[in-house]
């Protein structure tokens, strides 16, 4: 009786244990709705000539107009992190997107558009979309 009750215990102790572990995802991303602005440059892992200007466009015009104030992240989509992410804030591909609380702003087309051809009309269209977001 007494060791029918200890496997039983041991069961009880084991199940509970199991049930806590598979409620937490290694996968799952925290953002949180703030007052800051930060930028958001998902991306796949191969990457054309194009998708590396929007990036580098991007990045530079951010540390021009801003310094460190706003926040850019480069997330691949191909990484369960990035994956993640982009669930979180409704990303389904390449996507250039700029967040502050539940404003969500994409400059995807405009990137793809000019960063290339026509980086000084990208960069005007960032600072257009970021200055009313941080004043």
């Amino acid at each position: 009786m007494k060791k029918s009750f200890i496997q039983i215990f041991a069961l009880l102790i084991m199940l509970g244990s199991w049930s806590c572990n598979a409620k937490t995802k290694k996968n799952e991303v925290s953002v949180a709705v703030s007052d800051k602005v930060e930028v958001y440059y998902f991306h796949f892992t191969g990457r054309c000539v194009t998708c590396q200007a929007v990036e580098s466009v991007t990045k530079s015009s951010l540390k021009d107009f801003y310094g460190d104030k706003v926040p850019f992240s480069s997330v691949n989509l191909d990484e369960a992190y990035g994956k993640a992410l982009a669930k979180k804030l409704g990303v389904a591909g390449q996507t250039m997107l700029i967040v502050k609380g539940e404003t969500k702003i994409n400059i995807t087309n405009e990137g793809f558009m000019y960063a290339r051809n026509n980086p000084d009309k990208f960069k005007s269209i960032i600072k257009e979309k970021i200055d009313p977001l941080v004043n």
